[in-house]
């Protein structure tokens, strides 16, 4: 009996090596009239597949399926639309509290007398556990194996969590510590392309934890990072609601110029991009110059989708594809499936139809020039002979000679020193034409006689394990590790901040000189605070650029012009003598990458790390929550559970706890990083008998509400403009005037029944999606946030944790409105809101005047709306699994 109802009678059946298998042909909606699929966007097709297969009329609508058949390129119908994905993937910072969600909702079905064991996933889960190690050892051949047991020691109470999570829930597997960052495992080992379930066939499709989950597109599947709050959603069977996505076509011709990387090219599309404005929107890539583009070229682009903005950037399947499916072990009746029902479907490139686009962008990858982006945000492209032009610009105030100010004595380092030379990240460590390039750097570099500096971090961490089996077969890792570019983990380690601390006496002479140094990466992110507390320039920049910096040891310098350094012979060595040429990558490629190494890496993944193996499976159907973990424990999403929810109600009497600037991230407002001993967690941890030597990271402790609130708000680069002067988590206690950490004002403020509202400019919450972002800004008593604009998956976030975003109308803004954060607001919100509702909300002043103004409720869905009302979306399903019975 077919598990779909077929309302379309578009269930067929397609003959593959394999067999026969039954799938939905998108062709019958053009049979029936309903409109041509030949111009549509691939990404919006697969879309449109999931549609007509999953329509019953109750969750996807027979109007859903139509809508995308007649999709308007120049101006898409901005109505809400359902999408079932076949999978999710997690990481593990972002997958621990997921999986503590799933056992307190487990907790809470047995409270209200339902069955614990419905809450399971219903879709495929996979958790890679990537994040959690940590750059403490580098330099030496010891580290990788030092920081792996650094890690286990640390990490040990999550991964009994984790392993319980494995055991209890059905449809959820494990990919152990040690084996690669998720996003290079999804596109190496979990991607199919083509997916199959109960005899049907259709396109493989996901959200993920990370924000970075983007990557997949380069192998032609649709997917993208969510909160972890929407992705328990879809673990649980639920459509992921979206409006109808705008797609903007981004025309590629022409090849890469000698000397420009994958890297080059991407940082300059992100910056294309980002100027451009494509959030909320696809990105999808076309044009003949995806023909000299192989897949981890592709997928190198689409994975910085959220720098430039983007839900996803979108590469279609084709004979790349094929060749990397190949190259990565995949079975030959799987790259037949693949190749027969995507031609078939309408789902492969062709090089002589173009689609039609919202928008249409044009890059001749030819013009593309070796380059850096920062040192503070990634769109921030800055061409390599100006980088130190850019430094000394962007860091003006703090170069300038104090007055009055003596010299500092002792010590080497100086302004623009590079403390950090990491290659690392997902981005760029799935890459072997750019992981080639800097071994071979490398191997020039060592062969000239130079060395890194002595003052700079240096490490490698590869995206898996097969990195280190070319680099092998390659002969190249001894010329890294010569340079001091040993293996210091398989994770995603310095781009999340993860970077470990510099050594003593670097960091010593950094605080007493007050000096502004920097970290060049092979990353994604590299916003303040994040990689470094010590270091306050960070670029992004191609593996083997890291490696040149690491040799040059200053930012503050032309390397198309200025020396690396002296060779053995006494001579100057540039960039230019040591950079091997791109037939000298292919070659090697072609030589060292071998389907075997990928074929062994990822046999029986889940059984190949011993330690993980030793850990203990505890619990049954429920976890066992212990008061005195101070790493997991029961949130208390579901303490106050209705059947029946309360109505929507205004909100009254509330007060700013946090009002900033444009451009705040949810680095900014997620706890993540180090915790110190001086913060709120930090003084929770120590009186929790932790010493501060075993405080771990806020990202370690995702599954314990009671460190995670304790830390929102607390990044040290905040500037709460309530605190004036102040950097942190700082806020003025209106009622008293006492400036106080936020956490210890919000205790104040919800002990007395104030509610509590943001005030942000634009762009509130870029950057990864951080389920804690919104869990915390729960917690802490917030209600509402009012902002120029959004991120689209922190807005997303917000709505599902019950906080209600509004956004300024056009042209108006907080200053413009005249608002100190010192009024009192009522917001006029009710049970009968809608998407897109204008409501008002009313500012009392300290002197008793009152201010009204509109705003827009960006609820952005009907769904949203129950999610709202409801308090949340994890209280939605929780409510109908408990109707359902």
């Amino acid at each position: 009996m077919s598990t779909y109802q077929n309302l379309f009678g578009a269930e067929s059946t397609l003959t593959t090596s394999s067999g026969a298998i039954k799938y939905f042909r998108l062709n019958r909606l053009t049979e029936l009239g309903l409109g041509s699929l030949d111009k549509l966007p691939f990404s919006i097709k697969v879309l449109l597949e999931s549609a007509l297969r999953n329509c019953d009329n109750y969750e996807v609508s027979e109007n859903d399926v139509k809508g995308l058949v007649k999709w308007n390129a120049a101006a898409p119908n901005p109505v809400e639309l359902p999408f079932k994905v076949a999978r999710v993937i997690l990481q593990d910072f972002t997958g621990v509290p997921c999986v503590v969600d799933l056992a307190a909702m487990r907790a809470a079905m047995k409270r209200a007398g339902g069955d614990p064991q419905k809450i399971n996933p219903l879709v495929p889960v996979d958790l890679v556990i990537d994040h959690s190690v940590q750059v403490d050892n580098f330099g030496s051949a010891f580290a990788l194996n030092n920081n792996i047991e650094i890690e286990f020691e640390r990490n040990r109470e999550r991964y009994e969590f984790l392993k319980w999570g494995q055991r209890a829930f059905k449809n959820f597997g494990v990919v152990p510590p040690a084996t690669g960052i998720v996003h290079q495992v999804n596109l190496e080992y979990l991607a199919k392309v083509v997916w199959t379930k109960d005899g049907y066939a259709f396109p493989d499709s996901l959200v993920g934890t990370d924000s970075h989950t983007t990557m997949i597109n380069g192998l032609g599947v649709v997917g993208w990072g969510v909160g972890g709050i929407e992705a328990e959603a879809c673990m649980l069977g639920q459509p992921i609601f979206m409006v109808t996505p705008q797609v903007v076509g981004m025309k590629l011709h022409g090849r890469l110029p000698e000397g420009a990387t994958a890297t080059d090219l991407v940082l300059t599309i992100t910056q294309i991009l980002r100027k451009h404005g494509v959030v909320e929107k696809f990105v999808e890539f076309f044009g003949e110059g995806l023909s000299t583009m192989s897949v981890a070229d592709r997928a190198t682009i689409a994975n910085m989708a959220p720098e430039y903005g983007a839900t996803m950037g979108f590469f279609p399947v084709d004979e790349l594809t094929l060749t990397y499916m190949r190259l990565t072990g995949r079975t030959n009746d799987q790259i037949d499936l693949v190749e027969r029902y995507c031609k078939e479907q309408g789902l492969w490139r062709q090089k002589d139809v173009e689609p039609n686009f919202t928008q249409t962008l044009e890059l001749d990858l030819g013009t593309v020039t070796p380059s850096l982006a920062g040192p503070k945000r990634p769109q921030d492209r800055v061409d390599l002979p100006v980088v130190s032009k850019g430094f000394r610009e962007a860091f003006a105030k703090e170069l300038a000679p104090k007055e009055g100010a003596a010299a500092p004595a002792g010590g080497t380092l100086k302004h623009g020193d590079v403390t950090i030379a990491a290659i690392t990240s997902c981005t760029n460590t799935s890459n072997p034409s750019v992981m080639i390039a800097a071994g071979l750097v490398a191997k020039n570099a060592v062969e000239k006689g130079l060395k890194s500096k002595p003052y700079v971090k240096t490490s490698l961490s590869p995206g898996s394990r097969v990195v280190t089996d070319y680099f092998e077969a390659a002969g190249l890792q001894k010329y890294l590790d010569e340079l001091g570019f040993q293996t210091t983990g398989y994770g995603c380690m310095t781009c999340i901040g993860n970077s470990g601390p510099l050594p003593d006496a670097v960091a010593a002479e950094v605080e007493a000189k007050d000096l502004v140094v920097a970290g060049v990466l092979s990353g994604n992110r590299n916003f303040e605070g994040r990689i470094n507390q010590h270091v306050k320039a960070n670029y992004l920049a191609s593996p083997p650029l890291v490696v040149a910096y690491a040799l040059a040891g200053s930012v503050d310098l032309d390397l198309t012009k200025d020396p690396l350094g002296v060779g053995k012979d006494g001579a100057p060595v540039y960039l230019k003598d040591i950079w091997p040429s791109q037939q000298q990558v292919a070659e090697t490629i072609a030589a060292a990458v071998q389907p075997s190494q990928f074929m062994t890496e990822y046999e029986n993944v889940g059984e190949k790390n011993p330690k993980w193996n030793e850990i203990p499976v505890k619990g049954g159907e429920l976890f066992a929550w212990d008061e005195k973990s101070t790493y997991i424990q029961e949130p208390p999403f579901f303490t106050d559970l209705s059947p029946t929810p309360k109505p929507i109600a205004p909100i009254t009497g509330a007060r700013v706890l946090v009002m900033v600037a444009d451009s705040v991230t949810t680095d900014h407002i997620s706890p993540a990083g180090n915790i110190k001993k001086d913060s709120p967690a930090g003084r929770f941890l120590m009186d929790n008998g932790v010493t501060a030597a075993d405080f771990n990271s806020y990202g370690a402790r995702r599954g314990n509400d009671r460190v995670m609130t304790r830390g929102t708000f607390a990044n040290i680069r905040l500037r709460n403009q309530l605190a004036p002067g102040t950097e942190g988590g700082l806020t003025t206690y209106l009622p008293t005037g006492a400036v106080e950490s936020i956490y210890d004002a919000s205790i104040k403020y919800q002990a007395s029944g104030t509610p509590l509202i943001v005030l942000s400019g634009k762009d509130y919450g870029m950057g990864s999606s951080r389920d804690w972002a919104a869990k915390g800004t729960m917690l802490l008593g917030v209600k509402a946030v009012i902002a120029e604009s959004f991120e689209r998956i922190h807005r997303s976030n917000l709505v599902g944790m019950g906080v209600l975003p509004l956004q300024y109308q056009k042209g108006e803004t907080r200053t413009s409105l005249g608002l100190t954060g010192h009024e009192t607001f009522s917001i006029a919100v009710d049970n009968n809101v809608r998407p897109g509702d204008i409501l008002t909300v009313t500012a009392k002043r300290e002197s008793g005047e009152t201010l009204e103004f509109k705003t827009v409720c960006r609820i952005d869905t009907p769904v949203e709306v129950d999610y709202y009302r409801n308090g949340g979306i994890l209280q939605t399903v929780l409510l109908r699994i408990l109707k359902n019975g």
